[in-house]
């Protein structure tokens, strides 16, 4: 196999390993990784506290109502129960009772308000506590994939390195420093020439250099430096 052939080769095992340890980087990152998960945990919480604070404010205005109601039994003994025959102790009593109903509308109407404001927030609790349920097993489930994605990267990697160890063993030792010292400067080492045409700088070359090039032995490209593969 001609040399130049075996280096493009070395290449393409150097580019995937290359993106492999990219990706496994990649998922490593991944892993543990909630932001999303704590942020949602989060907002759960804050809403907790507000539906505890909206239960407060229920038992407070049931309270107050039933205090009020109280008032207005009270009242409303001493205005019919006969006992008092004074006519303006007994219209102060009905100013009385007009205002404690008054208030005691008034109050209802909070405690309404106050009952629909925390059903409203226990529903959408409920909603957003099985959404987070459904996105944290979905997490789960993809932290499962990483560690799985993981492991095949890690075996690929493995693979791909033992692979190259054999090609470099094959390709004569002068080549390699050469491939490994363009690499080093250029990153991409060896450029195929199609049409006569470098494809990594995409300069015409020479005749002189494509017959050199043609015989399968490293010729570097005169503008970028790269070694020439024709296939």
């Amino acid at each position: 196999m001609p040399v130049t052939k075996q280096l493009y080769e070395l290449q393409e095992i150097d580019t995937e390993i290359e993106h492999a340890h990219q990706t496994l980087d990649l998922k490593k990152g991944q892993v543990g990784k909630r932001e999303e998960l704590d942020a949602v945990q989060k907002k759960l919480a804050a809403d907790e506290k507000v539906l505890e604070e909206l239960q407060h404010k229920r038992r407070e205005a049931e309270s107050e109502l039933d205090d009020t109601s109280s008032k207005i039994k009270a009242v409303e003994e001493q205005l019919y129960g006969g006992k008092i025959n004074n006519p303006k102790e007994l219209g102060n009593l009905q100013h009385e009772m007009n205002t404690l109903k008054g208030f005691s509308d008034e109050q209802e109407t909070k405690a309404l308000e106050a009952i629909e404001s925390m059903e409203a927030a226990e529903n959408a609790l409920a909603a957003a506590n099985e959404d987070f349920k459904k996105l944290e097993a979905e997490w789960q489930q993809q932290q499962k994939q990483l560690k799985s994605d993981i492991e095949s990267l890690n075996k690929t990697i493995d693979e791909l390195t033992e692979n190259r160890k054999l090609l470099v063993s094959q390709i004569d030792t002068t080549a390699v420093d050469l491939y490994e010292k363009v690499r080093k400067q250029k990153k991409q080492a060896v450029a195929r020439v199609e049409q006569g045409i470098c494809r990594a700088c995409r300069i015409s070359l020479s005749a002189s250099v494509l017959q050199k090039a043609r015989g399968g032995q490293p010729v570097q490209c005169g503008t970028c430096g790269r070694i020439l593969f024709i296939s």
